[in-house]
């Protein structure tokens, strides 16, 4: 059996009686060179045929793959989730397809993701960057790409990028836990390293002390550590003749700091109080609700894609780098 011949463009054209150059048009949206009544006989041109252009092709000729690379550092995470639906929303509205990778925090998979999703043509990269990525960036640059960064952003990227406040609000928070009532403060983060916002938080955390001139432990923990050992770490510190408050860097220490509290047995808020990024949704349902750090995440992926896609499209765009602000949400668990 012969194969269907696969429709041109040309094809199309001569069945709707109308120019190569105009269902090109049609094609990629541009209504506006062409008459209504142009636009619905190509309309019913490609309905009657079934017709698919060729995307390589297209892509070939317009020198765009519209398809955008997008690598996150642990795509389990809450945050990433909510990352990438607002980077899939605002590039499916631009006709934007987007590739997500998982670097797992580490610079080799970054790497690797970064190669394959070149060689497949992306247009540009949204990138939750690694410590190391700094390597990759003159690289991608020469290969003609755009990049902007989201939440991880080195002090050496000049690029554009999209972050929340980590210091001020970290500050601002033990401030207002100190003015609330709590003596003692406790900073509990897995690896530093791996992580420009947790150095951010510490950072915010060891000046807000030093301020308010409280007395502080920063807990570092491994990522494989159970909510029972945890638990063990934290009685070298806790002394609840005094009242103390647990900081958590992220969401999965969060998790375990709360769990380990309520293995203990501490009164919480009032021996203990409970604060962390991020609200993961479980803080609100817990006995008693949990105190969080908020982030805009669906706001930054929305607006790290505007960007980038300005970028690709030569725009000129009013959009720029942006520090969101956090909120926080002040719940039972530090309600004095």
């Amino acid at each position: 059996m012969n194969e269907r011949k696969k429709l041109t463009i040309k094809d199309i054209a001569l069945k709707a009686n109308t120019s190569k150059t105009t269902v090109s048009f049609y094609l990629n949206g541009r209504f506006e060179k062409m008459s209504d009544d142009t636009r619905k006989r190509i309309e019913k041109v490609i309905e009657e045929t079934n017709y698919s252009p060729n995307i390589m092709a297209q892509s070939l000729k317009s020198k765009k793959s519209r398809l955008i690379g997008v690598i996150v550092a642990d795509i389990t995470n809450p945050f990433s989730n909510n990352i990438v639906k607002g980077i899939d929303d605002i590039a499916r509205k631009e006709d934007y397809q987007i590739i997500v990778g998982n670097s797992n925090f580490e610079y080799i998979n970054e790497k690797k993701y970064i190669e394959r999703m070149l060689d497949m043509g992306v247009d540009g990269f949204i990138i939750q960057p690694t410590m190391e990525f700094d390597k990759l960036v003159t690289y991608i640059e020469k290969m003609g790409k755009k990049i902007v960064c989201v939440d991880r952003v080195s002090s050496n990227f000049k690029g554009k990028c999209v972050k929340t406040n980590n210091y001020d609000i970290t500050f601002k928070a033990i401030t207002q836990l100190y003015n609330k009532g709590y003596e003692e403060f406790i900073f509990v983060s897995e690896d530093l390293d791996i992580a420009i916002t947790r150095v951010e938080r510490k950072n915010g955390f060891v000046d807000a002390i030093e301020s308010i001139g409280a007395n502080s432990h920063i807990v570092k923990v491994e990522s494989q550590l159970s909510y029972t050992d945890l638990s063990k770490e934290l009685m070298k510190y806790i002394n609840i003749s005094k009242k103390v408050a647990i900081f958590a860097a992220h969401g999965k220490v969060l998790q375990k700091v709360f769990r380990a509290a309520k293995h203990i047995g501490w009164d919480v808020p009032n021996q203990v109080g409970i604060i962390g990024f991020d609200n993961w949704n479980w803080t609100i349902y817990a006995s008693p609700s949990v105190t969080t750090i908020d982030q805009p995440t669906y706001q930054e992926g929305k607006h790290a894609t505007k960007l980038l896609i300005d970028m690709i499209e030569n725009r000129e765009s009013v959009l720029d780098s942006v520090i969101f602000d956090c909120s926080i949400s002040w719940k039972e668990s530090t309600d004095l």
